[in-house]
């Protein structure tokens, strides 16, 4: 008797469709779920929510929704993609249809052709979110993507018995394994092409965080907090000391009382405009050889350390070098690059008695920052020499009460004052651009210089990753006959963040909260974590420099170099024996092999021996399969084996034209394993 109310029970073995259409929702989800990183959520929760309600219809028997509820619902949805990207052209807002097709369409399937439609989609969806991603992990992802829509259509495909998910599992697997070295090969030797996949870069929402040609409170604070690699760098020899190690970037000198900007030239009524001022660069000592693996920025900014010798030579486009020794590429950059340069960390920078445009370096805004202006008179007056100034308010930053912290205080229209007098506590940004300004008013040329200070080495593989977080600001003064000179107040406020990095310059966070807890997970250098995160990290790197940096030039190396070894009448002499070897050694192999169907057929005969049945060697499938049914085996073996008989005693005499198929090993090896 049916008690009324009880929740339906799924205990009966599933059917077939049900089961097919199960592993296509779980591989759905599979590729799907990258895509929730970069998705809005309402998009994510719409797929969801319909792949959630596909489910719920297979397992309760139910019949699909009708065409007047899907209709509005795909055209709701392709509204909202147009009102959150406001278009429907493009990576993003493409990507996003598509995702949401894919979910809708899983209430649709009413054919086989259905279902491979979605496969079909599925397998174009994998290829997307390498517009996104294109890390080992998102790799390995994919491929187990591949390998269950594989599995899914193989499924679909299958006709009679059925085998194990787990065996429909291990084919998939091996039909992916037998395409990877043919894919390996076509990623090796097919053409390459400048630029990114299908004209798409990696602007848009996509776009990294980086150091940007201005500076105002509170922007190296925030990248401080990111942990995403801007540049690697490998040298040659054994790198400098931390305390070297200064990535140049953009150089800002145009102050306008909140934000700091790079200087653009100007002219004055009835003044010429002043000549470009001459790259005027002494270098004393042996240049540091190292190449730079930089990420995608979507800026043009090429980082060096100070400071370079030449410019360097890049895969695409040129770089070029600004009057205030900053290096650029000719577009942005939207791939990740590789370039080489040569850098002396011992150098003086336009050392001569006067500088030219001076007055530049010395602007103010005006009626901005009293007090700091006052400061700086009073430095000029009590000092004559401006190294003296300079000293005095790298004292004042160290004694006067100064604090480095990631949160500083909101500052209000007169920042430097502010900062100075009442909150005296800040970022780097806080310190150099305070310092410029009272060198300004005090009469010294100086300007804010902006890159990357440190980076973090990686014994495994020795090279040293620079990450957003070692984003830093510092100063430049002129002096005569010196030239400009680097000045880094936050070496005066915080000498541990030069030294070491960020984390050993901050003050220790409270135990409990994501800050403190952090803290507490970054393990020390030694430890196994540690040593896990290193090989992590050179296991990435390798990654980056020989699969997606695989570039048209390293290509054209390559075939070079394959060219000129193969074409040697020795190398092209073993390549012939070895392929006339592999032939001759595949034609035996298959001969000794012999035919899959009949291995089967030995492997029955030679387990029914074991059971105290041996077949005559006169003795024919037929005529085996009528004495073992007059044995005295047990029901289930005795069935298995005479079906399998049956079977092959049809595929042995039967026409081409009725036999069964590429199923028929399926069936019996599943036939095979019942006989016991």
């Amino acid at each position: 008797m049916k008690t009324l109310g009880a929740a339906p029970r799924f205990s009966a073995p599933l059917s077939r469709d049900k089961q097919d259409t199960l592993l296509l929702l779980v591989s759905t989800v599979l590729v799907l779920l990258p895509h929730t990183v970069h998705l809005p959520l309402w998009v994510t929760l719409v797929c969801g929510a319909t792949l959630a309600w596909r489910a719920a219809l297979t397992l309760l028997g139910r019949r699909m929704p009708a065409n007047l509820l899907l209709v509005p619902l795909a055209v709701g949805a392709m509204a909202g993609v147009l009102q959150t990207y406001h278009t429907v052209i493009g990576r993003d807002a493409g990507v996003a249809m598509l995702v949401l097709l894919v979910a809708f369409k899983m209430l649709e399937m009413h054919a086989r052709r259905d279902l491979f439609v979605v496969v079909f989609l599925c397998f174009f969806l994998v290829l997307t979110n390498f517009f996104y991603s294109q890390s080992i992990g998102t790799a390995l992802l994919m491929l187990a993507s591949i390998a269950a829509l594989l599995t899914t259509q193989l499924s679909f495909q299958l006709t009679g018995a059925v085998p194990p998910l787990r065996t429909r599992l291990l084919m998939g697997a091996r039909i992916l394994g037998l395409a990877l070295p043919l894919a390996a090969l076509g990623f090796v030797l097919f053409p390459r092409i400048d630029g990114p996949l299908w004209g798409q870069g990696g602007g848009g929402q996509g776009a990294h965080t980086g150091i940007s040609d201005s500076m105002a409170p509170g922007q190296f604070s925030n990248l401080a907090q990111s942990d995403e690699p801007a540049f690697r760098v490998k040298f040659d020899g054994a790198p400098p000391a931390q305390t070297q190690l200064y990535w140049r970037g953009p150089v800002l000198g145009a102050y306008d009382g909140r934000t700091w900007t790079r200087v653009t030239p100007r002219s004055y009524p009835g003044r010429k405009p002043a000549p470009a001022p001459q790259l005027n660069l002494n270098v004393r000592g042996a240049a540091l050889r190292y190449e730079v693996t930089m990420e995608p920025s979507d800026g043009r900014w090429l980082f060096a350390l100070e400071m370079p010798q030449a410019l360097p030579q890049l895969p695409a486009g040129s770089a070029a070098v600004s009057p205030e020794f900053e290096l650029q590429a000719s577009s942005p950059v939207r791939e990740r690059i590789r370039y080489r340069l040569a850098s002396h960390v011992d150098y003086r920078l336009q050392a001569a008695d006067s500088l030219d445009n001076a007055y530049q370096w010395l602007l103010l805004p005006y009626g901005r920052n009293p007090k700091a202006l006052a400061a700086g008179g009073r430095l000029r007056r009590d000092h004559a020499d401006p190294v003296r100034r300079v000293q005095a308010v790298l004292d004042q930053f160290t004694t006067g009460g100064f604090s480095y912290t990631l949160q500083p205080p909101l500052l209000g229209g007169d920042a430097v004052d502010e900062f100075l007098y009442v909150t005296r506590a800040g970022f780097c940004e806080h310190y150099a651009g305070a310092f410029v300004f009272l060198m300004r008013a005090a009469g010294v040329p100086a300007r804010v210089v902006t890159g990357y200070q440190g980076g973090e080495l990686n014994p495994i593989d020795g090279y040293l990753t620079v990450r957003q977080s070692d984003a830093h600001a510092w100063a430049e003064v002129w002096l005569q006959k010196l030239g400009w000179v680097r000045i880094d107040p936050t070496a005066a406020i915080a000498p541990d963040r030069v030294q070491h990095n960020l984390a050993s310059a901050l003050p220790a966070p409270a135990p409990f909260g994501f800050e403190g807890l952090g803290r507490l997970l970054q393990p020390a250098p030694d430890s196994l974590l540690a040593k896990a995160r290193y090989a992590l990290g050179a296991a990435n790197n390798r990654w980056n420099q020989w699969v997606l940096n695989y570039s048209p030039q390293r290509q054209h190396a390559l075939l070079a170099s394959l060219q000129d070894k193969l074409f040697d009448w020795r190398s092209a002499a073993l390549l012939v024996l070895a392929c006339a070897v592999l032939l001759i050694a595949g034609k035996f192999s298959r001969q000794r092999r012999g035919d899959p169907v009949d291995r089967l057929y030995s492997a029955l005969c030679h387990r029914l021996g074991q059971l105290g049945l041996p077949r005559a060697p006169d003795e024919g499938p037929t005529a085996y399969a009528a004495r073992i049914g007059a044995a005295g085996l047990a029901p289930e073996p005795k069935a298995a084996a005479a079906e399998f008989l049956r079977r092959y005693s049809a595929w042995r005499y039967a026409s081409p034209a009725q036999t069964q198929g590429a199923n028929l090993l399926i069936t019996l090896k599943e036939l095979l394993s019942r006989v016991r």
